[in-house]
């Protein structure tokens, strides 16, 4: 699918507005009505509001949530419905649904302006748990309310009941249908670079593009593609792809052959998988200077390691400051 094409050699920084393509979810439309109490209500805060800002003391207001993808181990509770992308690739661009039609759409606070595109979560219902790929984004979806494929949704719960408790958490280092691929948006050239990666299998922090022997960040937008809007040259290139969790992987000959999905030679992770990974917080090395001759503690007795779940690496906007 495609969200709009790209101006043709150089554009304006910001003048790329990509319209809504099929799948892409909208809000629907509501009425609203203000009864009377309610802009009584209005008129009361408004003239707090201006009673605190005119004090000594300037007060903030309070800093919206931070938008996040479902990430690590952890356990979140909430509700599941469902809908049907009608075999289109969602919000997220994919050029279709998965085959298996298992996929679930996030409200905007955990698809997190794209951040969760890709990623998978396991969901669990009365009837049992099912594995999605986050493909879309619900608008009108609060944080907590997974909008399910309906084949989804069949699997944990009788679809009779609309609407359901679940539970949910990220999947790390999902298992990979095969090494990454990449798509270049059409309209793309030269001179406006996008691209689409494909079975990353963990959220992504990063995509990269050299260019004149030094790696140039690409700006993922909201739909999933991660743009670079003076362009990358004419190609082929050599992208380089980091997850939340630190893997990394770099994939070359990648060509300017828009709408094509090309799939490269390399994993993300596990078997085959030509990567390198970054730890979420580079460990201090050892001291390598001589330490004063002290005799040694006793040696404690083996202990069993426990298994732990890769630190996510997630970059945010830090809030503003009041003025």
């Amino acid at each position: 699918m495609t969200d709009g094409s790209a101006p043709h050699p150089p554009i304006p920084a910001g003048a790329e507005r990509p319209p809504a393509g099929p799948g892409r979810r909208r809000a629907p439309a509501r009425a609203r009505r203000l009864a009377a109490a309610g802009l009584a209500a209005l008129a009361a805060v408004v003239a707090v509001t201006l009673a605190v800002r005119g004090g000594a003391a300037p007060a903030c207001a309070a800093p919206p949530l931070e938008a996040a993808p479902p990430l690590g181990a952890g356990a979140h509770t909430g509700k599941a419905t469902f809908y049907d992308s009608k075999g289109a690739g969602g919000n997220c661009s994919r050029p279709a649904a998965p085959t298996n039609r298992l996929y679930v759409a996030l409200g905007p606070s955990e698809y997190a302006a794209g951040a969760s595109c890709g990623g998978f979560l396991d969901v669990t219902g009365p009837r049992g748990t099912v594995r999605v790929l986050v493909m879309d984004q619900c608008p009108e979806c609060a944080s907590g309310h997974l909008d399910l494929s309906a084949e989804a949704f069949a699997r944990i719960a009788d679809p009779v009941q609309g609407v359901v408790r679940v539970t949910y958490r990220a999947v790390v280092d999902p298992a990979l249908p095969g090494p990454l691929t990449f798509r270049i948006k059409e309209g793309a050239s030269q001179w406006w670079f996008a691209v689409l990666v494909g079975d990353h299998g963990n959220p992504l922090r990063s995509v990269e593009v050299r260019q004149n022997g030094s790696w140039r960040a690409a700006d993922r937008e909201d739909y999933n593609y991660w743009l670079i809007p003076s362009g990358a040259g004419p190609g082929p290139y050599t992208i380089r792809v980091t997850d939340v969790y630190g893997h990394r992987a770099t994939a070359t000959g990648i060509r300017m052959a828009p709408g094509q999905v090309q799939r490269s030679t390399v994993r993300m992770y596990g078997a085959g998988a030509v990567t390198t990974t970054r730890p979420a917080k580079p460990s201090r090395s050892p001291s390598a200077r001589p330490t004063s001759a002290s005799p040694s503690p006793p040696p404690s007795s083996p202990s069993t390691p426990t298994p732990s779940t890769p630190t996510p690496v997630v970059e945010a906007a830090a809030p503003g400051a009041c003025a």
